[in-house]
Formats: C-alpha cells, structure tokens, sequence
C-alpha cells in the first residue's frame, strides 16, 4: 500500500468511529485531508475553484467549527475527503495531467 493508500484507510477507520476521536483529532484528520487534497491537485494540475462550490471550502468551515458540529457531519466531510484523496491519487496514478486555459 501507498502512503496515500494508508491515510485513505486511516480517514475511513476515523469516520466509522468518529464519537470516539476528540475534538483535536478530528481538527487534525481534517487538516491533514485538506493539505493533502490540496498538494494532489496541485501535481494533477487541478486549480482550486476560489469559490464557494470548492467542496474543500466545506472540509475547511468544519474543520475551523468542528467542536460545534454533529457527529454525523463529522464522519460525512471525513468520507468526503476520504473520496476526493481517492479520486485524485486514481487520476494522479492514471497519469492524466490537467491542463487549464485562462480566460482573456
């Protein structure tokens, strides 16, 4: 297994036993998540939104007010980042390369 395929693993086992993690670990599964998903698009060549509809701005909002949320919003944006580190490392593996043009 891949380090990626490890930490994928790791998420997953967090989210089926999130009422057990505190509030400091799911505040640090959740920002390791978003840096990795960041450095993955990155090397797939996949800019970031800049907008609200990124479903990282979403990672981010719960991982800042994580000790407000409901467990179950936990383990979803835990699954959630789990997915998009998934899909990316399958694109990234396929050697797809992204390539963007920029509006004029």
């Amino acid at each position: 297994m891949t380090s990626t395929n490890d930490f994928i693993a790791e998420i997953i086992r967090a989210a089926n036993r999130v009422e057990k993690l505190s509030t400091s670990e799911r505040r640090l599964l959740l920002q390791r998540a978003v840096e990795a998903i960041h450095k993955l698009r990155e090397r797939t060549g996949i800019p970031s939104s800049n907008t609200n509809h990124d479903a990282i701005f979403d990672l981010q909002a719960i991982e800042v007010t994580v000790e407000r949320r409901k467990t179950g919003e936990i383990k979803t944006a835990l699954l959630l980042a789990a997915d998009m580190i998934r899909t990316l490392h399958i694109v990234l593996d396929s050697g797809t390369q992204i390539k963007t043009k920029v509006a004029e």
